[in-house]
């Protein structure tokens, strides 16, 4: 009896053991299998999120390079476009800088009677990650302005240049204003790109700005400011409608703009050659993104320089402008009385392309013609 008593007293502890033990690994196992879970979604939404590296142009897997480089000084190169006549003829001497999803061939299309009536010789070149212009990862709003002078010191272009910005490089123009603008002869801003977040706009100046988009590009502008990781994601993914610029959704013509769109579909060279992240989604990043100043808050970089020396700056955009709001523009120019101010009641957003405006905007530029 006792031997059994100490046999049963053996097995029972053993036995009721075995249960909590099984417990437990069956707990660990569930543990481990949530924890495997969350890092494969991690991994494949850390995939999706992460854009892929751009091309890089001569290199293997990238474009060839087809036309001339300047190399700066941290080893990138910007591809560039010469027109008009010798530069070291030129009385003028006009940098462009092109806009969303574009490049140096979308150059403003003077004629070259004009080019040669007043001597103009017109640079256009591919900005950061667009078609042979290496990218530029750590692109901000200044080093774009700082990259235009260094490509007109590598040029020797001279002391001063005027510039032409349209769209994304119409905004650009802000900042060759703040960074560079001893080196600024006359800025001509052309449906420039407008960030909500500037301060200095009247919350009633962006609602309306703001409700004039479209509802996807309202999204896709949002994240590009509170969610920039996300912004390749949000314009790669098919669930629902990303940037309608970036896919060249037709619902963002105007009128105006449809029969000038073909010049843009037509197109015989490659734009995104290196890849869409460092070339469109980056420019909404920085465009959109969180800036240290406004333009709302600058002051005149050319008073005091004399009716001689002073420096014009022109703002030019269309009241039918379903791109870019025409109420951000219209704003700044009350609140900047030394930008000179053309609104155009029948245009849209792509009124440098239409027959007889490259023309008009420089001799604005150049001679103060209305």
């Amino acid at each position: 009896m006792a031997a059994s008593a100490r046999r049963e007293g053996s097995t029972a502890p053993g036995k009721s053991g075995a249960l909590p033990a099984a417990a437990a690994r069956s707990g660990a196992l569930r543990r481990l299998a949530l924890a495997l879970l969350v890092v494969l979604f991690s991994a494949l939404l850390y995939g999706q999120i992460q854009p892929p590296p751009s091309k890089i142009p001569g290199a293997p897997g990238g474009p060839p390079v087809t036309t001339p480089r300047a190399r700066l000084r941290d080893g990138r190169h910007l591809a560039y476009l010469e027109s008009g006549v010798p530069k070291e003829e030129a009385k003028y001497k006009i940098i462009f800088v092109h806009g969303f999803d574009c490049c140096r061939h979308d150059v403003l299309n003077v004629s070259q009677g004009l080019l040669q009536e007043l001597g103009i010789y017109l640079l256009s070149f591919d900005r950061p990650g667009y078609a042979e212009s290496d990218a530029h990862p750590a692109r901000t709003e200044k080093s774009i302005a700082l990259d235009i002078e260094e490509l007109a010191d590598n040029l020797q272009l001279g002391p001063k240049f005027h510039l032409v910005g349209f769209s994304m490089g119409g905004e650009i123009m802000w900042s060759c204003l703040k960074h560079i603008p001893h080196r600024l002869a006359g800025v001509a801003i052309l449906a420039p790109v407008g960030n909500f977040w500037w301060s200095g706009f009247p919350p009633e100046v962006v609602e309306e700005a703001w409700n004039v988009q479209f509802p996807q590009d309202r999204r896709a502008v949002w994240v590009a400011h509170h969610l920039p990781w996300l912004t390749h994601w949000w314009n790669t993914q098919t669930l629902f409608p990303g940037s309608s610029v970036k896919s060249k959704n037709p619902v963002i013509l105007s009128k105006e703009d449809l029969p000038l769109s073909q010049k843009f579909i037509d197109r015989p060279y490659k734009v995104r050659q290196l890849g869409e992240h460092d070339s469109l989604h980056r420019d909404m990043m920085v465009g959109f993104g969180r800036w240290s100043w406004s333009p709302l808050e600058m002051v005149n970089p050319f008073a005091g320089a004399g009716e001689d020396g002073e420096v014009k700056v022109h703002l030019w955009h269309g009241v039918e402008d379903l791109y870019v709001p025409v109420q951000l523009s219209r704003y700044i120019s009350k609140r900047l009385p030394w930008v000179i101010y053309h609104e155009l009641p029948t245009a849209g957003h792509l009124f440098p392309v239409a027959d007889g405006m490259p023309d008009a905007i420089v001799r604005s530029l150049l001679l103060g013609d209305e």
